[in-house]
């Protein structure tokens, strides 16, 4: 695939000799980690989408050399409103605020989730006292776990902040201890998952672990607190080398050792416990601060039911 021109809502694919014989739809999709497979089918549908200058069906092949024409529709950025919704504040100054997130809570809004987010309370608590560079969905936000993973998240309350913050993220400087309880007994009281993480090629809202040259790197060390030999189940520490989209859940899964209620990675069989999303918690949040320079640890304490789920193992 090369891309041979693009302004903000058009753009122009010429099929390289790898995609020859892949279906319209699932090449089109494999170029954007924003678009879905049915997204893709939609705009097929409503001629958004040309090969060589003609309308095509979502299972048309692709040949090299064709040339794709696809025009994405401007999207219609909606009013995010404040929301009066209690922040579990661990750490705060004029330039960072860490919150613990609770179990459910969406980070920012995106499509069917535009309130009842950490971006809704953050402009309530704060008002404009946030950081604008990743735009009017996302004020505030540098980095983001899932809605079912609870515990520390950094927010940046202005620029200056927002850029140290997300340079100490791509040099992977950025301290993040997560607890969890897997499926399984570990073997080793310690150990490293190092492989590559991409967008799954069978659905796209998964991702996978992939061969070495694609996706992107990804490491994970994890280290066994306690063994549940009744349960066969295990609860473990894991920092994070890199931070990649459901690290820890992807890698986890890819050794054998799903997440304890994770639907997503996890055996499809209902657990006994009665859980919502996956068990993990981002414990430790250290940084250095953008002004001061100063090291910054913070500690989420573990949620209710993780404590009250530890107990009825124990």
């Amino acid at each position: 695939m090369t891309e041979s021109g693009s302004n903000e809502n058009i753009v122009n694919y010429v099929v390289n000799e790898d995609m020859d014989g892949e279906r319209v739809d699932k090449f089109m999709s494999s170029l954007s980690d924003s678009m879905s497979r049915s997204y893709i089918q939609k705009l097929i549908k409503d001629n958004k989408v040309l090969v060589n200058g003609k309308n095509v069906k979502p299972s048309t092949t692709v040949s090299e050399g064709d040339t794709i024409f696809m025009e994405i529709p401007k999207s219609i950025i909606p009013d995010i409103e404040p929301e009066d919704i209690p922040l579990d504040i661990i750490y705060e100054d004029k330039d960072v605020l860490v919150v613990n997130k609770p179990k459910g809570m969406v980070v920012h809004p995106a499509a069917g989730h535009y309130n009842g987010t950490l971006v809704n309370a953050l402009m309530y608590y704060l008002g404009e006292e946030l950081s604008g560079i990743n735009g009017v969905m996302r004020p505030g936000i540098v980095h983001r776990i899932d809605r079912d993973t609870t515990g520390s998240i950094i927010i940046c309350k202005n620029d200056i902040a927002h850029r140290s913050i997300a340079d100490q993220l791509k040099e992977h400087s950025i301290n993040r201890v997560y607890n969890a309880i897997c499926h399984g007994i570990l073997k080793d009281d310690e150990g490293t998952i190092k492989a590559n993480i991409g967008r799954s090629q069978s659905d796209r809202k998964k991702m996978s672990v992939v061969s070495a040259g694609q996706g992107k790197t990804a490491v994970t060390h994890y280290r066994v607190l306690k063994r549940f030999e009744q349960d066969k189940m295990t609860y473990i520490e894991c920092k994070l080398e890199t931070g990649r989209t459901h690290q820890i859940r992807v890698h986890m899964a890819h050794i054998g050792h799903p997440l304890l209620g994770d639907t997503v990675y996890g055996p499809s069989m209902k657990s006994k416990f009665k859980l919502q999303g996956q068990c993990l918690h981002a414990r430790t949040l250290g940084f250095i601060h953008p002004v001061t320079g100063e090291y910054i640890e913070t500690e989420a304490p573990l949620p209710e039911y993780f404590s009250h789920l530890l107990d009825i193992l124990n």
